[in-house]
């Protein structure tokens, strides 16, 4: 110990030594495009870390974070120091580059000329590179907010113990991982290297020519060569990056009708519930279509316009979005609910539904679509009888009023005036009565606000079906979906879909449909509470279904 602060002493009580040397070099020379090199720069003093600038570099290389290292030497009484920077290098493209000079306290390093050759240039080299990156593109040539895939490999036959690799870089565009990295094998000129692959989903948003900077992979192998002859073998750094690649992005066709879609595929589907083939004048059903389109994003997934006919009312909910990878390929849906119900009996024509996008296998317009249908609407049995009383009564205020007239006496000023006055009396006696019942009234205790609470109880469902209201029977069952389901259901047509008990299911469909039909006081409870008892003790908790609905619908 008192050694150590001895040695440190005697190391800060020496002079500072005058640098005399500045000096650079590179490993090797020339290079492989795609293959790094370390540029040192030593100097025979004590530096600050930031003596030197590397920024001229960035014109025809990839600049990696530099390291610095100090050392101190002390012989027979006489110290010298030296500063070492080390910095790895990638070449943009081939050809020949001079690494320029760099200047330290008036000495100036000397110009360096390096050659960089195409890789394909020095097979031999090639096969005995210990890894090495290749990048693919699967379409060069694209629209705007068309969706590629990049795919990067890492190739290498060394025992690697760590490594990083960088995301491509593309201006103007959106680049996110698509599924998790691949593991494999594969043979390439008579060598059997591992690999290592990852996948981006490539968007770009604007129209030109780009050069998506490749990504860079550094990471620490075993040096074959120390571990021929010492049993610690020693790990070297290795720096490595794929080849660039150019694409071009076309703008959007001036004749393309609609909002902007451009997909490997599009789908439409559309499901009712119940299913039907009637409607029934003033209960309510479900249509639901579903909008799947493949490499696609699902912030790309436009509006849909289903132009529903007059006589209609309609309660749409906020649509649904999802994505997921399959087989590679990212695939995305967007889900429309929408609750109908019919004002009057008739026929209805729903039209067709047709959404334009851009098929970017064949390079062509297409359209998904869904047929249109004739829907049959049937009065309800209290709308028919409600129609008869309806029109009896429409000409009674004319005669009542003409037989009032009839038996009416003529009436005298002099009554006329008395009766005004005695009115006038009793009007603003009941306003004073009224005023002084309003000052002596009991302070009336404030209610607690049941939507307040949260937790599911099945007291208060019970009390509701027992009173037949079917708007606190409705708060219940959606808070025992978001507790007893895990599913923060927004409304009742949701939670059904998660329940396999057909009687619930008719049950809480039956409240929903009284609901709907503003007849919310004519439900009758107690069928859904026997429902819900027997789900509640057969069925235990179900797991909600979160999978994607199928691409393919039979």
């Amino acid at each position: 110990m008192v050694r150590g602060v001895l040695l440190v002493l005697l190391l800060l009580a020496l002079p500072l030594q005058a640098m005399t040397q500045l000096s650079a070099s590179v490993d090797k020379n020339p290079v492989l495009q795609g293959e790094a090199l370390t540029l040192e720069v030593r100097a025979d003093g004590r530096l600050a870390a930031d003596a030197i600038n590397f920024r001229p570099l960035e014109n025809n290389f990839t600049v990696m974070v530099p390291s610095v290292s100090t050392s101190t030497q002390i012989i027979n009484g006489d110290a010298s120091q030296s500063t070492s920077w080390k910095v790895v290098l990638l070449p943009k493209q081939t050809g020949e580059f001079i690494i320029p000079s760099f200047s330290v306290q008036g000495f100036t390093t000397d110009p360096i000329a390096v050659r960089v050759l195409a890789a394909s240039s020095q097979p031999a080299s090639t096969n005995s590179r210990e890894l090495f990156l290749q990048a693919t593109m699967e379409q060069t040539e694209l629209y705007v907010q068309q969706l590629s895939y990049y795919q990067v490999t890492i190739y290498f036959n060394g025992d690697l113990q760590r490594g990083s690799l960088s995301e491509p870089v593309l201006d103007g565009a959106a680049i996110v991982q698509v599924g998790q990295d691949v593991d494999g094998s594969e043979l390439v000129n008579g060598i059997r290297y591992r690999t290592i692959t990852r996948r981006y989903a490539v968007t770009p948003q604007r129209s030109g020519d780009f050069t998506i900077a490749p990504p860079t992979f550094s990471g620490e192998m075993i040096d074959r060569d120390s571990a021929r002859y010492n049993y610690f073998a020693r790990t070297k750094t290795v720096v490595q990056q794929a080849k660039a690649i150019t694409i071009r992005v076309q703008p959007i066709p001036d004749n393309f009708p609609g909002n902007w879609l451009v997909a490997g595929l599009v789908t439409l589907t559309e499901e009712w519930s119940p299913d039907i083939t009637e409607l029934k004048q003033g209960e309510p059903v479900t249509r639901t279509i579903t909008l799947s389109a493949v490499d696609v994003a699902e912030n790309q997934l436009p509006e849909l316009q289903q132009g529903f006919p007059d006589g209609l009312r309609l309660y749409q909910e906020q649509p649904q979005s999802k994505s997921a990878q399959r087989n590679g390929r990212l695939v995305s849906q967007k889900v429309f609910t929408t609750a109908v119900i019919a004002n009057k009996a008739g026929t209805l024509e729903l039209p067709e539904v047709s959404m334009p996008w851009w098929n970017s296998q064949t390079g062509q317009l297409d359209y998904a679509r869904l047929p249109g249908r004739t829907l049959t609407v049937t009065a309800t049995a209290s709308e028919t009888n409600s129609s008869a009383p309806d029109i009896q009564t429409k000409s009674l205020p004319a005669a009542v009023t003409a037989s009032a007239e009839a038996v009416s006496p003529e009436k005298s000023a002099w009554q006329w005036n008395h009766l005004n006055s005695v009115l006038l009396a009793l009007w603003l006696l009941s306003l004073a009565l009224f005023y002084l019942f309003w000052q002596i009234k009991m302070p009336v205790k404030p209610r607690s606000n049941p939507d307040s609470r949260v937790k599911f109880n099945a007291t208060q469902l019970k009390q509701a079906c027992a009173n037949n209201d079917a708007v606190a029977a409705k708060a219940e069952l959606l808070r025992f979906g978001h507790q007893q389901l895990d599913k923060r259901c927004q409304s009742l047509s949701e939670l059904a879909a998660l329940i396999n008990c057909p009687d619930l299911v008719q049950q809480i469909q039956q409240l929903n449909a009284a609901l709907y039909s503003n007849r919310a006081t004519g439900w009758q409870g107690q069928a859904l509470w026997q429902s819900w008892q027997h789900y509640n003790t057969t069925a235990g908790k179900h797991q909600p279904n979160e999978t994607l609905a199928p691409l393919y619908p039979k």
